[in-house]
């Protein structure tokens, strides 16, 4: 990364997180593509906001925390991590609404025929 550090090495935190963002999308579709019957509405959305949220955390521990705010707590939470606590937290409301509810999913055509 050039001069832009000067002399402290830095992880490139940006393809770190492009990577996991990757594994997310392709474990969603995976899961998409492969259930029978399909999953509830909702599920792989909060499957999304989980993995998505999770990777987010733990790619934070590796960046520099914004120069103006810093570490916020205990010394080792950023805001990035704070920001993905709530998306972890909502992806696990609706995955348990969507499994508790089972609505069926829509735009699937073996499941309006069958209905």
């Amino acid at each position: 990364f050039g001069g832009a550090a000067g002399e402290i090495a830095r992880h490139p935190s940006q393809l770190y997180e492009a990577l996991l963002e990757g594994v997310v999308i392709f474990i969603v579709l995976f899961a998409l593509s492969r259930k029978k019957p399909p999953l509830p509405r909702g599920t792989h959305f909060g499957l999304f906001l989980i993995m998505y949220g999770t990777f987010r955390f733990l790619v934070e521990f590796i960046r520099e925390p914004d120069v103006q705010l810093g570490y916020l707590w205990g010394g080792w939470l950023t805001m990035g991590q704070l920001l993905s606590l709530p998306l972890v937290i909502a992806g696990i409301v609706i995955l348990i609404y969507a499994l508790k509810m089972k609505l069926p999913q829509q735009g699937i055509p073996e499941m309006e025929q069958k209905q």
